[in-house]
C-alpha cells in the first residue's frame, strides 16, 4: 500500500463531504498476510540449502577452486573439439558414400536405407564386427550402453 493510498486530499469546499478510501480487495489483503508458515519454512530450507553449498564452495582455497575451473574448461574444450571432429568425419564419409553410389547408379535414399539397416543391426547387437579392426572394443561397448538412446535416434518413420 503506497502512502497516496493512504492519503486523502479533501478540497477546501466546505460542503464537501469526506469520502473513506476504497477498501482494498480480498485478494489483495490475503497478499499482505505473506507466505504460510509451510511456504516460509521450505524457503528458508532451501536457502539454507544454498547457502550450505556456497558455503562448501567457498571454504576452498582459491587455487582449487580455480584448478576445478581450468579442469572443467579443458574437457568441454575436448568434447568440444570431439564433437567437431565427430561431425567433420560424419560429413566427409557422407560424400563418399553418396560419390561411390553415384558411381554405382544408386540413389541417396538406398544410401540411406542401407545406413539405417546397418545402424540397427549394430544397436541390435546382429553386427559387432569390428571391421577389421577399425572399431575397438571400446567403441561397441559404448555403444552398447546408450543402445536405448541412440534406437531413438535410429528409428524410421
Amino acid at each position: 500500500m503506497t502512502l497516496e493510498d493512504q492519503l486523502q486530499i479533501v478540497p477546501a469546499d466546505a460542503q464537501a463531504a469526506f469520502i473513506p478510501p476504497p477498501e482494498a480487495p480480498a485478494k489483495a489483503k490475503a497478499a499482505d498476510t505473506g507466505p504460510t508458515l509451510e511456504e516460509a519454512i521450505a524457503r528458508s530450507e532451501a536457502l539454507t540449502e544454498k547457502i550450505d553449498a556456497l558455503d562448501a564452495v567457498l571454504a576452498k582455497p582459491l587455487a582449487e577452486i580455480l584448478a576445478e575451473r581450468e579442469k572443467a574448461d579443458e574437457a568441454a574444450l575436448a568434447w568440444d573439439r570431439f564433437g567437431a571432429m565427430w561431425m567433420l568425419s560424419q560429413r566427409a564419409m557422407r560424400r563418399v558414400a553418396l560419390d561411390l553410389a553415384a558411381q554405382l547408379g544408386l540413389s541417396e535414399e538406398e544410401v540411406v536405407a542401407r545406413a539405417m539397416t546397418h545402424a540397427n543391426a549394430v544397436l541390435n547387437g546382429a553386427d559387432e564386427v569390428d571391421l577389421g579392426g577399425t572399431i575397438a572394443p571400446a567403441q561397441l561397448q559404448h555403444i552398447a550402453r546408450h543402445r536405448n538412446f541412440l534406437r531413438n535416434q535410429f528409428r524410421t518413420g
